[in-house]
């Protein structure tokens, strides 16, 4: 194992490691990476895998991240002779895997370049450079000698469109790139503690993979018939190799429970333009967290039959602005045409800037879609500066408040159908009134709770019940802070009032309101009966919510002679 070390401050180290035979891994860490992708926080940095493949022929699959070019390709060199690269495997073109491939190219420019379709079509307009290329789909094999067969599954919108794994039957390795991955940083090469990695694994499931559940199960069915998995080889965090069915068993009962849902919502994008990827991608996590399905398709690469498919099964369509720009039959103008020609009665549409220079303008598709009589989900995205986590929030809390409305009805024949007598008598449970508050770097959330309950002594901590389909939720993952807002007797209506109002997607829910910053940077609500600041440690998954377990890290009364309001139901089916 070789460790190369980089500047104090943002650490960067590479690990090599033998995973099988005439197998190596160069897994680059990035120990202090906190944002990723579509903005989401995180808390144990990342990591980007490569690996290496050694027959009578070698193959490279996927390479780094750009910020590790020096070291990244110092440290392939100490492994091989890249100039002896016989096939370099493209699992996806997104950056953080592909971001060194042109370097490596100089090095190799013998090296065939192996990808889907869509793939090499995306590395033309990325290297800007000649290169021998290989086009593979689902079944196709590549023989590099000595046992190593190498056979492709396709697996697109995991989660690009372009995504492949690639199968070695020797040594029973899946090369998976960002499927059933996580953001995790540690010296660990496999996934030794599965405690410590679930939550995120599963955060990474909720954020990249849930909003396209129907693919992973696609691509999970056609992992079925290869021979045997005993190492997922995935691209990012540690590979897969002690608790493999237990990590792919999760996946499908995620995906599964996702996939039954009876509303559809489609999402449109462009992956290779501007922000549209990250920004779809957010839209779409927040519909998923209200139990909505969706389905996400890349207007660049989508079939026009597909397209027509997906937009009669879907009751809502989120679509991101392409490029103006382009000509031809397959082109992300040409598949928007074929959407505006397959859209139907009652559905309802949502449109958002793409931030890619050369955005198709929103209003005169609004027009048209006005014209057909749809209904107009939201105000239209308008980006004016580049997209920031203040705006990728606004996107997940649209997706809710989308999902919310779509599954209205839904929600409500549920309600009615719980027994009366049932009902009230757990409504009968009665608890304190309190306010939640937190900041995330420039995000901020809130929410009334009353589901809250002291859980332990040592140390002090207590449970909060939240929904899943709440905006604050994304604010709560494990190692996050927050406060929580002790409500007065007597003296918190005009809170629990504002609090209880439905915000507009991206409003500020503190106007008007007094706060002042806790130590932990989350809001304390002045007009308090008292505060405490938390910390989560662990969350379970429940049915429609998620129960928090959180540490006290400080805490104050204002006024200790005062109670704290309490909220009592009538019924205990729904808030």
């Amino acid at each position: 194992m070789v460790a190369i070390a980089n500047k104090a401050e943002n650490r960067l180290t590479v690990q090599v490691a033998n995973i099988a035979e005439d197998t190596t891994t160069i897994r680059s860490l990035d120990w202090d990476r906190d944002r990723f992708d579509i903005e989401f926080g995180l808390q144990n940095g990342t990591t980007y895998n490569s690996y290496i493949i050694r027959g009578e022929k070698t193959a490279l699959v996927d390479t780094s991240h750009e910020k590790f070019r020096q070291l990244y390709l110092d440290t392939l060199k100490q492994e091989i002779d890249p100039a002896e690269i016989d096939y370099l495997i493209i699992s996806h073109t997104e950056p953080d895997h592909s971001g060194l491939v042109k370097d490596v190219l100089e090095l190799a420019p013998n090296a065939v370049v192996v990808g889907a379709k869509v793939a090499i079509t995306f590395l033309k307009d990325l290297i800007h450079r000649p290169f021998e290329r290989q086009l593979v789909k689902n079944g196709d094999q590549i023989d590099l000698g000595n046992g190593h067969l190498l056979e492709f599954v396709s697996a697109p919108n995991l989660h690009w469109p372009d995504t492949i794994f690639t199968y070695d039957a020797k040594t029973e390795v899946l090369f998976t790139c960002d499927a059933f991955g996580l953001h995790y940083c540690n010296d660990d090469t496999y996934d030794e503690d599965l405690e410590a990695i679930s939550p995120d694994f599963r955060f990474y499931y909720d954020c990249l993979m849930g909003p396209n559940a129907r693919s992973v199960l696609s691509a999970m069915k056609r992992m079925d018939a290869l021979a045997n998995i005993q190492t997922i080889a995935t691209g990012h965090g540690p590979l897969l190799r002690r608790n493999v069915a237990e990590l792919t068993g999760r996946y499908r009962r995620w995906s599964q429970a996702k996939a039954k849902a009876e509303t559809l919502v489609a999402v449109f994008y462009v992956s290779d333009y501007g922000y549209s990827d990250r920004l779809s991608q957010a839209l779409a996590r927040g519909v998923t967290k209200t139990g909505l399905a969706v389905e996400m398709m890349d207007m660049r690469s989508a079939d026009p039959h597909e397209v027509n498919e997906l937009v009669s099964r879907s009751t809502a369509l989120l679509i991101g602005m392409p490029p103006s720009s382009g000509a031809g039959a397959a082109t992300p103008q040409a598949t928007l045409g074929v959407l505006l020609a397959a859209v139907k009665d009652k559905q309802t549409v949502g449109l958002f800037e793409s931030y890619g220079g050369d955005d198709e303008p929103i209003d005169p598709l609004l027009t048209k879609f006005r014209a057909l009589d749809l209904k107009i989900a939201f105000d239209a995205i308008r980006i004016k500066d580049t997209p920031t986590e203040a705006t990728y929030q606004l996107c997940d809390e649209t997706g809710t408040d989308l999902g919310q409305e779509l599954g209205k009805a839904g929600k409500i024949k549920k309600i009615k159908a719980i027994d009366a007598d049932l009902e009230k008598a757990l409504g009968r449970i009665s608890s304190g009134l309190y306010i939640i508050t937190a900041r995330k770097s420039e995000v901020t959330g809130a929410m009334l709770a009353s589901w809250i309950s002291q859980a332990s002594f040592k140390p002090l901590g207590f449970t909060v019940a939240v929904a899943k389909d709440r905006a604050i939720e994304s604010l709560m993952q494990i190692g996050d802070r927050f406060v929580l807002n002790i409500l007065e007797e007597g003296n918190h209506l005009g809170l629990m009032k504002h609090f209880l109002k439905r915000f507009p997607p991206g409003a500020d829910r503190f106007a008007g309101i007094r706060t002042r910053p806790a130590q932990n940077g989350s809001p304390i609500l002045a007009d308090a009966l008292a505060y405490l600041e938390c910390q989560v440690t662990s969350r379970m998954e429940l049915s429609d919510h998620w129960l928090v377990y959180c540490t006290v890290e400080e805490g104050r009364v204002s006024n200790p002679e005062s109670l704290t309001a309490v909220h009592h139901r009538k019924i205990g089916n729904y808030y």
